[in-house]
């Protein structure tokens, strides 16, 4: 399994999604610490270990605020280049109980954002952290977003929208390998 599954795994753990003892077999094997984030020189910006520089945070950043950005102008080759063309990628909405899983499955996505109905109006990230792993290959995020929209000219919201994920870097690109959005149960509507 990849950094990023094991990632998703402890997630789901803290999140009370998957049982301890499932998460204990697996960490057996799977130390917690090559998943832990790296710190960060204070004079050079390097990352220890890898040589990888601060500016992963920032593309890190760029390419999360893409992931919904992108509606703004239905730029879908943005949207298609950073997400993992594979089963590995998942995402959960708030929607419902049953995840996007697999490229095959989020290209479904597109058949609404597509739709001459759907107009995306504006986002906000706020709060917004990335951490990279000690690897430098995997990165996972936390934020707030507030997602607007308009369908057949009604307005919708995600409004203060929980959002995590985790990106994998392959071949030296960044891309989203998981994403999950819920809102807080006493949240104001």
């Amino acid at each position: 399994m990849t950094i990023a599954i094991r990632i998703l795994l402890f997630g789901l753990l803290f999140m009370g999604q998957v049982s301890g003892a499932v998460a204990d077999d697996y960490f057996q094997v799977t130390p917690l610490a090559s998943v832990l984030p790296r710190e960060l020189s204070a004079t050079s910006g390097e990352s220890a270990g890898t040589g990888s520089s601060s500016s992963d945070l920032e593309i890190i950043e760029q390419t999360v605020r893409d992931s919904i950005g992108w509606a703004l102008t239905k730029d879908r080759p943005r949207l298609e280049a950073i997400i993992a063309h594979d089963e590995d990628y998942f995402s959960f909405d708030p929607d419902g109980l049953t995840p996007v899983h697999g490229y095959e499955d989020f290209l479904r996505g597109f058949d609404t954002w597509m739709d001459d109905r759907f107009k995306a109006t504006h986002f906000d990230v706020r709060n917004f952290r990335a951490h990279l792993s000690r690897s430098g290959d995997v990165a996972w995020f936390s934020a707030i977003l507030d997602d607007c929209y308009e369908w057949e000219g009604r307005p919708g919201c995600w409004s203060d929208t929980r959002w995590t994920g985790v990106l994998e870097k392959r071949d030296g690109r960044w891309v989203i390998m998981q994403m999950h959005f819920s809102f807080a149960a006493d949240r104001e509507e």
